[in-house]
C-alpha cells in the first residue's frame, strides 16, 4: 500500500498527461504532491524525507514549467531528485555513524559494516545513473516517450536493481551476523 501511496503523484501525472497534456499534468503533480504530504502529516504527525524532497522539487520545477510555459523544467525533476538522493547516500558514507541504507534497513537485516558500505555505494551509483538516464531520454526523445519512461522505465529499472540487490544481499546474509554492522 505504501508503494502505491508513494507513486500516487507519478500515476496521476501520467494519466493526466495522456488526457490533457504536460501543463495540466504538471499542475496535477503539484497538487497530488501537496495532498500526499498533507495526508501523511495528518495520519502520522511527521514527514518523510522523500516526500518533502519530491514536494519541494515539484513545486520549484513544476512552478517554473507553468510560469515559463517550458516543459524542460518538469522533465528535469526526476534527475534532480535522483541526484539529491545520490548525494545524500554518498555523503552518508562519510558523515554520521552508518550509511543511509544501513539506517533504513539495519533494523530488518543483519550485515557486516563493509557490506552496508558497498550496498550504500551501489544505491549512490544507481541514483546517479537513473538521473543521468532521465536526462538522456529528455534530450533524445519526445515528451510522450519521456512520460512513458518516467513511469515504466524508471520503475522497471528500479525493480531490476532491487532484484539484483536481493541476490547480492543473499550472499551476505549468514547465520550468526549481529545487527549494527558487526559480524560475529
Amino acid at each position: 500500500m505504501k508503494f502505491l501511496f508513494d507513486l500516487f503523484p507519478i500515476i496521476l501525472f501520467f494519466v493526466t498527461y495522456k488526457v490533457y497534456g504536460i501543463y495540466v499534468a504538471t499542475l496535477i503533480a503539484i497538487a497530488a504532491s501537496l495532498l500526499q504530504v498533507g495526508f501523511f502529516w495528518f495520519r502520522h504527525r511527521r514527514f518523510e524525507s522523500m516526500h518533502i524532497v519530491t514536494l519541494v522539487t515539484v513545486l520549484i520545477m513544476g512552478g517554473a514549467t507553468l510560469l515559463l510555459h517550458d516543459e524542460r523544467f518538469i522533465k528535469w525533476k526526476p534527475t534532480i531528485i535522483n541526484w539529491i538522493f545520490a548525494g545524500a547516500f554518498l555523503a552518508s558514507q562519510f558523515i554520521g555513524g552508518r550509511p543511509i541504507i544501513a539506517r533504513l534497513m539495519g533494523t530488518r537485516i543483519r550485515l557486516p559494516r563493509a557490506v552496508w558500505g558497498r550496498l550504500n555505494v551501489m544505491w549512490t551509483a544507481f541514483f546517479a545513473f537513473l538521473g543521468t538516464t532521465n536526462l538522456y531520454v529528455v534530450y533524445h526523445y519526445d515528451t510522450d516517450t519521456w512520460v512513458n519512461f518516467k513511469l515504466f522505465g524508471m520503475m522497471g529499472l528500479t525493480l531490476l536493481f532491487v532484484i539484483a540487490q536481493g541476490f547480492y544481499l543473499a550472499r551476505h546474509l549468514a547465520p550468526g551476523t549481529k545487527t549494527n554492522g558487526e559480524s560475529s
